[in-house]
């Protein structure tokens, strides 16, 4: 057990400082001239060397990648070259409302993935099982931006019931919460339609164990077999979707922000990207990628606490 935690660590660690290494690489192989960009086009060879040099563009590369790598371990991400300020603050300030929206999502994923999961496959090849694969694969099919735009023609436009667009504030809970909702749903909808389809399968397949047939033999109900017998033992493919989902519903909330005009890390790197601010675009794109990493490394873990069969195998 220890072993496998220290290699699964040592491979988490290695795979960060590989990530590390390529975004660095991309973000400075990208035409264009920081200085010339904050500074615009009418200025001097001598201010534009100045700001180089307080930069520090002018040193070699392996040192900027060295003295980047141990400022963001510190915290410290630069001064964005749009809003000049720290960008570690910028994200401080717009990352719980990313967060907030991409756990939300992942919560209605998860309820209605599983109870649309779990149900079609105890309603296997009757209506309803059909009903839940033809919803899903509608589900699949349709964009993220496209039934954002539609969930806002229909409840903020025609129906009026929710705004469609913008964030009202963590200082108004209720506004804050119904301006949350057509991002969530709009999240969640298009990755439960993913896990609800690997629930089935996943559910199929245990049901056709022994241990299940036994359970049912003695008594129980079948929900209580759903649930207590069938699910826990479907898991593990259950939990890898799950973790590539909250790492792909943290990076889809790129698009979703925009399209609500949300002022999260997805908004932010958006206008970073238009503007041209390097050290900002750098630091999200390093930050979306740790947390796909972390979300996988968090999910290797799980694979033994849900399956003790793996304790003794690593």
């Amino acid at each position: 057990m220890a072993y496998f935690l220290l290699r699964r660590t040592v491979g988490f660690v290695l795979t960060l400082l590989a990530v590390s290494v390529v975004v660095f690489a991309v973000m400075n192989v990208l035409p264009g001239d920081p200085p010339l960009t904050i500074l615009g086009l009418d200025a001097t060879d001598d201010a534009l060397a100045a700001l180089r040099e307080q930069l520090g563009l002018n040193e070699p590369l392996l040192t900027r990648y060295i003295s980047w790598v141990w400022n963001a371990l510190h915290v410290d991400f630069g001064i964005s070259h749009s809003f000049r300020v720290p960008v570690s603050t910028l994200i401080g300030e717009r990352l719980p409302l990313t967060v907030s929206l991409a756990v939300a999502g992942m919560a209605v994923t998860l309820i209605l993935a599983l109870s649309l999961g779990i149900g079609a496959a105890s309603k296997h090849r009757q209506v309803g099982d059909w009903g839940v694969m033809f919803l899903s694969q509608l589900g699949i099919a349709v964009p993220a931006f496209w039934l954002s735009m539609l969930l806002v023609l229909l409840f903020a436009v025609k129906l009026r019931w929710l705004p469609p667009g913008g964030f009202a504030g963590w200082s108004d809970p209720v506004a804050a919460m119904r301006s949350l909702v057509l991002p969530t749903v709009a999240l969640a909808l298009v990755q439960s339609a993913v896990l609800a389809r690997v629930t089935r399968s996943s559910a199929l397949e245990v049901m056709r164990q022994d241990f299940v047939r036994t359970a049912r033999a003695s008594g129980l109900s079948r929900r209580r077999v759903l649930w207590r017998h069938v699910l826990p033992n479907a898991l593990v493919p259950i939990v890898t979707i799950v973790g590539m989902q909250f790492a792909a519903l943290v990076t889809g909330t790129i698009v979703i922000e925009n399209v609500f005009y949300l002022p999260g890390l997805g908004r932010l790197i958006f206008q970073s990207i238009s503007n041209r601010d390097l050290p900002t675009v750098q630091a999200l794109v390093m930050l979306f990628a740790a947390i796909v990493v972390t979300a996988n490394f968090i999910v290797d873990l799980l694979y033994v606490v849900i399956d003790p069969r793996l304790k003794v195998r690593a």
